[in-house]
């Protein structure tokens, strides 16, 4: 059995999460970590408490930095589902996670779907010059863009040098209104409201063309197959990984 900590348990994700492990016939939930009325309210409350394999994140992008250097220099394996990570910081818990051979698996996006979509993105970037993408989430999101986002722009700047061929000069006349400009000029465009979970989209055009691709989570649960496999596969390996497409078969 994996003995699983949840840290962020009384979260709408969290919450989610406790009951997909407790549904794992394989996983045993012996911590919950919540600041807010949690069984435990830090990391090393619970660490001192019982033994944990793995430990799943979903907190908040000022805390997340901090649980996962304790969780690696404290030997507890990771699966972070939290975004808000910069560049510099998931490239200092890469080293961090080779140096101490502790798992840690970061996850932009859990949904399978969700990862489809980036890597046909990324198939896609190989023949459109011209790509921008939308991202819509719920109005209660602290970051933008989401990593769902930033994952995508990388995977599609790993296939294409610039996205904006063609485009003439422009100018804002509203600050932000050409949205967030990311990788290679792909423009990022963060829409917050309530009535949303997650959505993306991605357009690409070309002369005479315009290709769409979107993904549309419905609800929480959909994550949740994602966040076991990433559970199961840290829990047998040393090793990090950034993004669930590098586990997927």
């Amino acid at each position: 059995m994996i003995n699983v900590a949840v840290c962020g348990a009384n979260g709408k994700m969290g919450q989610e999460v406790v009951r997909a492990v407790n549904s794992a016939n394989d996983m045993t939930l012996v911590a919950q970590i919540d600041i807010l009325n949690g069984q435990f309210a830090t990391i090393k409350d619970a660490k001192n408490s019982v033994a944990i394999d793995v430990l799943i994140d979903f907190t908040q992008p000022a805390s997340i930095y901090e649980n996962a250097l304790y969780c690696l220099n404290n030997n507890i394996k990771m699966v972070i589902g939290t975004t808000g990570l910069s560049d510099e910081q998931i490239e200092e818990l890469r080293k961090l996670s080779c140096e101490k051979s502790v798992a840690c698996l970061i996850a932009p996006n859990f949904s399978t779907g969700a990862v489809l979509l980036m890597k046909f993105a990324q198939m896609a970037s190989k023949y459109f010059d011209n790509a921008e993408i939308i991202e819509l989430h719920h109005n209660q999101k602290k970051d933008a863009p989401s990593g769902t986002a930033i994952k995508t722009a990388q995977l599609m700047a790993s296939a294409n040098s610039d996205f904006t061929t063609g485009n003439c000069p422009e100018k804002e006349t509203i600050e932000g209104a050409r949205g967030g400009v990311s990788y290679n000029n792909i423009h990022i465009h963060s829409v917050r409201m309530p009535g949303y979970i997650a959505s993306q989209e991605v357009l690409f055009g070309a002369n005479g063309q315009i290709m769409t691709l979107r993904h549309d989570s419905m609800n929480r649960e959909c994550y949740m197959a994602g966040v076991l496999l990433a559970t199961r596969y840290v829990n047998e390996n040393d090793e990090f990984v950034y993004g669930l497409d590098n586990i997927m078969n």
